[in-house]
């Protein structure tokens, strides 16, 4: 047995030490993801206990299908709030967006052209909340809140409150319904670009400069960076992911309607905020905002399973969204590390 104040242990244990350290680092600016990783287990275990259905392949696939416009959206979402910025108008843009792209194939358009206008109508929604909010110095919440009114009232105008139905001829239907390699492609398509979101927020420079902007917009201008720029771009990321779900949800449902997307906004925060972003800006987890998304759907797939009045729904998600926020400001932000 080796003597304990020997040399060799002495150097073993001052060897241990800095990896300790570097545990104890990665888990203090990843507790939220943890959190909320924690919260997600045990909502599979109890759901899985109760609701017979709930662990079968066709459930998840579906579950999976229907997360998928939350999950879009609120991987650009988190790149706004990170600036502490927010976008309160992507549900109005489901709707106009998917309003437009039903209505426009139903005159006899041409799909994709209809597809490419209506992403370019989110591109565009984007560009004007950023302008707004990035070069007039307006705030953001104001200023989304406007355009929120604006984009509904269009797509009410539009649809004159009723339904637009896609014929499933058109090939944009398969965005919605269809399967590859018995994946839904709403899911492969969140999947991809939850992917390629966290990409960009940790490994490009563009990254670091949404989370400068949030943490100190006026030290990373010093340094000459573009902070209107980079503000605005987080604003268009935003736009057309709105009207990216809003194509999912039209094609998913084969039709367009001005009701979509109602509470969709208070979803995607509540996705974003429970994954650890803070509104407060300088903080944001693309990982953790997918998992946020993830026990969203599957608090609204079991509560459906076990013949809950759907009306709960919107009860648990403001719930969870002010136990959140609570839990984000006042608890975990004593961790302090920048989490991207």
């Amino acid at each position: 047995m080796s003597d304990p104040l020997s040399p060799d242990s002495a150097a073993s244990s001052a060897s241990l030490r800095p990896s300790m350290s570097h545990v104890t680092s990665w888990m203090a600016s990843n507790v939220l993801t943890l959190a909320v990783s924690v919260v997600l287990f045990v909502l599979l275990a109890f759901f899985g206990l109760t609701a017979d259905s709930f662990m079968t392949l066709p459930n998840i696939l579906n579950m999976l299908r229907q997360i998928a416009p939350t999950l879009v959206v609120a991987v650009t979402m988190t790149f706004v709030i990170t600036t502490s910025g927010i976008d309160l108008s992507v549900g109005s843009i489901v709707a106009l967006s998917g309003s437009l792209l039903a209505i426009m194939i139903h005159a006899g358009w041409d799909p994709t052209l209809a597809l490419a206008l209506v992403l370019l109508l989110g591109v565009v929604v984007g560009a004007v909340n950023g302008w707004f909010s990035s070069y007039q110095g307006l705030p953001p919440f104001i200023v989304t809140l406007a355009t929120l009114s604006v984009v509904r009232g269009a797509a009410l105008l539009i649809t004159e409150g009723y339904s637009t139905p896609i014929s499933n001829d058109a090939w944009v239907v398969v965005l919605g319904q269809g399967r590859l390699a018995g994946v839904p492609v709403p899911a492969i398509i969140a999947i991809l670009i939850a992917v390629l979101g966290w990409f960009v927020f940790t490994q490009t420079p563009f990254g670091r400069h949404v989370v400068g902007l949030g943490s100190n917009g006026e030290s990373l201008r010093r340094t000459g960076v573009n902070t209107r720029f980079v503000g605005m771009v987080v604003f268009i990321m935003s736009g057309l992911a709105a009207s990216t779900a809003g194509v999912l949800v039209a094609t998913r449902l084969a039709s367009g309607s001005s009701n979509a997307g109602v509470g969709f906004e208070l979803e995607v925060v509540t996705a974003v905020v429970l994954g650890g972003t803070s509104l407060l800006g300088g903080r944001g987890s693309v990982v953790g905002t997918a998992l946020g998304a993830l026990v969203l759907g599957v608090i609204a797939n079991g509560l459906v399973l076990l013949h809950v009045s759907p009306f709960y729904v919107q009860i648990v998600q403001g719930t969870i969204l002010l136990l959140a926020i609570f839990l984000n400001t006042r608890i975990f932000s004593k961790f302090g590390s920048v989490k991207r």
